[in-house]
């Protein structure tokens, strides 16, 4: 898929109940969205990623994330609606964030600098059950940092897509990170990263800190 096809990108938070809790966070009630820029996007392929190493602590967040092919419609079954998935990861520069959000702040900046949305290549999604049982994880530098599975997710694949209608809009084109699980950690310079989807690997980057 070209990312450059992509219109919107929403995220959701604390979406798995041990990754809330590792955080210090509650346990939402409703689904918490948050959004990042098309110019965030960059590919799984084996690329050297720059990011800012000058703005405190980088974390890795990976993800499930679901591709739209059409506007939702409440009436209509998931896999009319969403057409393939990807396997990414939601950098976030934590330090700032957490000093954003004391302040009472958008953490926009935190979680929208360029390249902090990655992707793996987009797999055809067939079915909920296809993936409901299928775990999808980050190796960092050959080790096993997360794992996670959407069946463990707080709120599942349509009510993510009911609730983020109702409040943002959903088009085609559009993308959602359905939250990560636990095991959330840091990246240094040099660290090697690669996603995997039901024990394959689906992508890699390498990160250098500027």
């Amino acid at each position: 898929m070209n990312l450059a096809s992509i219109r919107n990108v929403y995220c959701v938070g604390r979406n798995y109940a041990l990754h809330a809790a590792e955080l210090g966070n509650q346990k939402p009630s409703n689904p918490m969205f948050f959004s990042k820029p098309t110019h965030s996007l960059v590919k799984a392929d084996g690329r050297t990623l720059s990011l800012p190493g000058d703005r405190g602590l980088i974390h890795y967040e990976t993800e499930f994330v679901i591709h739209l092919a059409r506007p939702y419609v409440e009436e209509l079954p998931i896999e009319q609606i969403v057409d393939s998935f990807a396997i990414g990861i939601d950098l976030t520069l934590r330090d700032e964030q957490e000093q954003l959000k004391s302040k009472g702040y958008p953490w926009l900046v935190a979680k929208g600098f360029r390249n902090a949305a990655v992707l793996s290549t987009f797999f055809p999604f067939d079915s909920i059950d296809a993936c409901r049982d299928k775990e999808f994880s980050l190796h960092k530098n050959g080790v096993q940092v997360q794992v996670g599975c959407i069946r463990d997710m707080i709120f599942d694949l349509r009510t993510l897509l009911r609730s983020c209608s109702q409040q943002l809009g959903l088009d085609a084109g559009d993308i959602i990170y359905t939250g990560t699980p636990s095991g959330v950690g840091e990246i240094v310079d040099g660290d090697q990263l690669h996603l995997f989807w039901d024990q394959k690997n689906i992508g890699d980057v390498r990160i250098t800190l500027s």
